[in-house]
């Protein structure tokens, strides 16, 4: 809140933070732009049908090997177009095979996802984008993968905007977690929460059970003990979500707690996960790690992996620490196919 009680704007928190201090003053411009595109999105998002066939397929691949919607290319276009006012050299999407350069001079780099979750536009569910902000190296040329290709915690500020019944901005620039909600009369967003953590304990968790057969057995006898219940070694009942908007599935977890998977298969294109490590896994992770949760590729923090290439993938598990840090255990253990039993197998010290 402000002084005068009331939530204080995005606007003038990135002011006060920033200071004199020149690079935060950079990261301040960039966070404000990002906020102001997002803004635009969500204005679109809202008009739905009414602004055309959003959900359309372009029949084309993006930088990421997705298909591509019509909302997905038009939130591309407004955050490329609103971040030319921006002290950003350069701009790395999910839509575009390589980085797009901008201000020769701009000190910083973004990397964005500017439509989590298009599978939902036709089905009126929440969606989202996602964004991290950068150091730009200036031995390195700024629209190369080469410039990107850095792990998550070199990020200077990172975030979400999450379209629902109402517009949520979750963001960090490294000194813990805010959240702020879009006032749409004003066109700007006020903070509700200076300190969001996410809690230590729920009991759901989001998984997407039709990939159960192609999972490693490791997983699957995660999900097993979680499914068992009251009746397996956990003792307790859990319920499962599914939304297939990962931005969605983060803002749950930072209201009500819980655990996020989405590991690699056997399916081809699949062994290495579906999420992006630079402009989905680390901002996420960046995030998480600064309210107190944590983010993995299973084995280690997604912070720390350093990507190979731009778009690379890796398996996803976020959440509370604990239960991301008991997931890690499980991932850690040599299972057989014939040691799956939640009641009899070898997992039992493991899952407290």
């Amino acid at each position: 809140m402000s002084e005068a009680g009331h939530p204080l704007d995005l606007a003038r928190r990135m002011a006060d933070w920033a200071g004199a201090d020149a690079r935060r003053g950079d990261v301040a411009a960039t966070v404000n732009v990002l906020a102001r595109a997002c803004a635009d999105i969500a204005a679109l998002v809202a008009a739905g049908p009414l602004a055309g066939a959003l959900g359309a397929s372009r029949g084309l691949d993006n930088g990421g090997g997705d298909e591509q919607k019509e909302l997905d290319v038009r939130c591309d276009q407004i955050i490329a177009e609103a971040l030319r006012g921006a002290p950003v050299a350069a701009l790395a999407s999910e839509e575009a095979d390589h980085p797009i350069a901008l201000d020769p001079d701009g000190t910083l780099l973004v990397a964005v996802d500017p439509l989590d979750g298009s599978s939902n536009i036709d089905t009126d569910v929440s969606v989202g984008t996602i964004f991290s902000v950068r150091p730009r190296d200036p031995a390195i040329d700024p629209a190369s993968d080469d410039a990107f290709r850095r792990p998550g915690r070199e990020q200077l500020a990172a975030g979400y905007v999450v379209y629902g019944p109402h517009v949520a901005l979750v963001l960090t620039v490294g000194e813990g977690t805010e959240l702020y909600v879009l006032d749409p009369e004003h066109r700007r967003f006020l903070r509700i929460d200076a300190h969001l953590t996410v809690p230590a304990e729920a009991r759901e968790f989001a998984i997407n059970m039709s990939n159960y057969r192609h999972w490693d057995d490791r997983v699957r006898a995660y999900v097993d003990d979680l499914v068992a219940g009251r009746d397996g070694p956990r003792s307790r009942d859990y319920n499962m979500r599914w939304i297939a908007s990962m931005v969605a599935e983060a803002h749950r977890i930072f209201m009500r707690g819980g655990i996020y998977l989405y590991p690699g298969d056997q399916r081809k294109g699949y062994r290495e996960g579906r999420l992006r490590l630079v402009y989905e896994a680390a901002p996420i992770g960046f995030l998480m790690e600064q309210a107190g949760g944590r983010a993995s590729d299973g084995v280690r923090s997604v912070l720390d992996i350093e990507p190979e290439r731009l778009h690379q993938r890796v398996p996803l598990v976020f959440g509370s620490r604990v239960k991301v840090e008991r997931v890690e255990r499980y991932l850690a253990q040599d299972l057989g196919r014939g040691d799956k039993s939640p009641l009899f197998s070898r997992r039992g010290l493991l899952t407290a």
